[in-house]
């Protein structure tokens, strides 16, 4: 399957399964990882809204908008897509992995370029990885949730979720895992409820999708990351405030746009009070004496993202931190 070779993070978006590493759990009630909500097909293109509402009833690990999910990172939805390490179509499978599981799901043989065919393979694919990845858990002999194994095995191979008892050490692998959980929000309906929690994770998500990016002093736009000024002339990417302006641009659908100076973010929104944060709240930090020169983008569990200085790349940083937990903070909410 599709590697991606980007910093490994940690964190939690709504619900506990993105602290990956160290879960148990499982079994065959609504597996860990799951986000609540309905799948949202209005996200996806007609033309495959019938093959992921008929391949996520395979099991009960692909339901909802997991498949959806894997799909936009595996290939983003190009059915033609081939990687460098021969991994082709729409679910990115090499040709072993194809020879052995490839289904013909709409007539004229398994072809890995047909999208109804990579699709419902793929269903049956993690189906099987997420029975093998029960049998581990029950016996033990993994830590770890369904949901999160599955994908885990579907990245780096069942021998490597077995042989390391869970997510294997892969710093892509675990980012793929994240990736693909925080995708889910983008393919999920929220229960009647558009703001608050539902926002809040698709701001997380948006700057997610956006580590291992190059930090760039002036960088970023509410399109993606881009050329910054002085220090970051030569560099594409982002700063602290581009990330922040892009990720919340991006989560209101372009609703919401933010000047690009964590000063003045840091007096925009709502403010929250630190015992009322939530995924997806604005963390602005004074680092001097005065205004409020640093932001960032809380995930849960002590964790934010940021896009912190020249010379390193947005990453997963702890609120705990000695270099910020002492620091001066405004939380703001947005959306």
């Amino acid at each position: 399957m599709k590697k991606i070779a980007v910093a490994a993070l940690g964190g939690a978006i709504l619900l506990p399964a993105f602290a990956l590493l160290g879960f148990t759990g499982g079994g065959d009630q609504e597996p860990a990882g799951a986000i609540v909500g309905e799948l949202d097909l209005s996200q996806i293109s007609a033309q495959y809204q019938p093959w992921i509402t008929k391949a996520s009833a395979t099991c009960t690990a692909v339901g909802g908008a997991l498949l959806p999910a894997q799909i936009e990172q595996e290939s983003g939805w190009n059915p033609k897509a081939q990687s460098s390490a021969g991994a082709k179509g729409l679910a990115q499978f090499i040709d072993g992995t194809w020879k052995t599981w490839g289904v013909d799901a709409d007539g004229g043989g398994a072809d890995v370029f047909d999208a109804p065919d990579a699709i419902m393979t793929m269903a049956k694919y993690d189906c099987w990885l997420a029975k093998k990845a029960q049998k581990l858990i029950d016996a033990h002999q993994a830590a770890g949730d369904v949901v999160t194994l599955m994908l885990a095995g579907y990245n780096a191979g069942p021998d490597a979720v077995t042989k390391y008892g869970g997510v294997p050490p892969y710093p892509e692998t675990e980012q793929y895992v994240r990736t693909i959980l925080a995708y889910e929000t983008t393919y999920t309906q929220s229960p009647g409820d558009t703001t608050g929690g539902a926002f809040g994770a698709r701001v997380v998500a948006a700057a997610v999708k956006q580590e291992g990016i190059p930090y760039s002093w002036g960088g970023g736009t509410v399109d993606g990351a881009s050329f910054g000024i002085a220090q970051g002339s030569g560099t594409k990417g982002f700063d602290c405030s581009g990330l922040v302006l892009y990720a919340v641009y991006q989560a209101s659908a372009g609703k919401t746009v933010l000047p690009h100076s964590s000063e003045q973010q840091a007096t925009m929104g709502k403010e929250v009070s630190r015992a009322d944060m939530q995924p997806g709240d604005v963390i602005a930090f004074q680092l001097k004496t005065g205004d409020y020169d640093h932001i960032g983008i809380y995930m849960g569990n002590d964790t934010f993202v940021e896009a912190p200085r020249t010379g390193e790349v947005i990453r997963e940083s702890k609120l705990s931190d000695p270099y910020y937990k002492t620091r001066r903070i405004a939380i703001r909410r947005f959306g």
